[in-house]
């Protein structure tokens, strides 16, 4: 009895945790299917192009969203894998189905977003937050279930021969004496808080040592600067940087070592170039605006510029430069 009294003062005083928590991953399916529709890959706010924004920072699973951001078919049923998921989750949780079970979903996704994209956010800690507070928010309903207006209640009030099984005390809700498991939920528990610090320094040097935050200015990084057949061509991956908001680049320039330049476009010219010797490598494209050459945050890719004065090629060494409409400059050498 005492264990009772104790599941429905927990479970109640957890209800605003549990319908906040579950609107909050059952919205993240509304948004994207009902109030429009963001699982359609060639429209602009496709989910797969913010997913492929996680990349260049994520920890630990760097290689599977690299995997998916260059199979376009599977990263569309992921993308829709989880949108489900994430609606049936936050539905359930919200109707108090399953309670302890949904928990389960809520800690991996949280963990899913945490390692994934903790370290996003322009004013705060945006998706980092929203990670460790998933996880503590995921054990705690476990621990809690819900009897106050959930469907889980309303099951057992009908004395379902299933809702007196012992199983459905562990995945859906009910009476559940953890007294004896307190050494595990304290392994539990210290996993959450260490994630939370380590993550929080690793992402952010929250804990020790310099601030820094990766997403207030973008940062681009060169690679694989060549001269063959008369061209010029390189990798340019952005890799920091807000993620709803694109690098604009108004100059790309390349030098000899004596300081002439072979190449000078500005943002007009760069507005102007052909998509055809832009190959990305990813669902964010690079792409010519308006104004500039838009590079969203995660995108890469191969671009070949021709030189038009061949006669300037006989040099060895040479400064590709560049420039950000913010004034921001990156420079590579050959």
């Amino acid at each position: 009895m005492q264990h009772q009294k104790t599941f429905n003062a927990a479970s109640i005083a957890a209800l605003a945790l549990r319908l906040v928590v579950g609107w909050t991953y059952f919205s993240a399916f509304w948004r994207r299917l009902i109030l429009e529709n963001k699982l359609i890959p060639e429209e602009a706010g496709y989910i797969g192009e913010k997913f492929n924004h996680f990349l260049p920072n994520a920890l630990g699973i760097k290689p599977l969203i690299e995997y998916l951001v260059t199979h376009p078919d599977a990263l569309w049923i992921n993308m829709v894998a989880f949108t489900i998921i994430e609606g049936i989750v936050g539905l359930a949780m919200i109707l108090g189905l399953f309670t302890r079970l949904m928990s389960v979903g809520i800690f991996l996704l949280a963990f899913g977003i945490l390692l994934a994209s903790g370290w996003i956010g322009t004013t705060c800690l945006d998706e980092w937050q929203i990670g460790i507070l998933g996880l503590a928010s995921g054990f705690t309903l476990f621990l809690t279930g819900s009897s106050y207006l959930s469907l889980d209640a309303y099951l057992m009030q009908k004395n379902f021969r299933f809702t007196q099984t012992k199983w459905f005390k562990i995945l859906g809700s009910g009476e559940l004496n953890l007294l004896p498991y307190k050494r595990i939920l304290l392994v539990v528990v210290t996993f959450i808080i260490g994630m939370t610090l380590f993550t929080n320094q690793y992402f952010h040097g929250g804990v020790f040592g310099t601030l820094h935050n990766k997403s207030v200015k973008p940062k681009l990084e060169i690679s694989n600067l060549k001269m063959e057949n008369n061209q010029m061509s390189f990798d340019v991956f952005r890799v920091e940087g807000v993620d709803v908001y694109g690098s604009f680049l108004i100059g790309i320039s390349l030098q000899d070592v004596s300081g002439k330049y072979l190449l000078q476009l500005n943002g007009s010219d760069l507005s102007k170039l052909s998509p055809q010797i832009i190959k990305n490598h990813y669902v964010a494209k690079i792409k010519p605006g308006a104004h500039s050459l838009i590079i969203p945050l995660g995108a890469k890719a191969t671009i070949k510029i021709p030189i038009v004065d061949k006669s300037d090629l006989h040099n060895e060494h040479y400064t590709l430069t560049l420039t950000d409409i913010s004034g921001l400059v990156w420079t590579a050498h050959l």
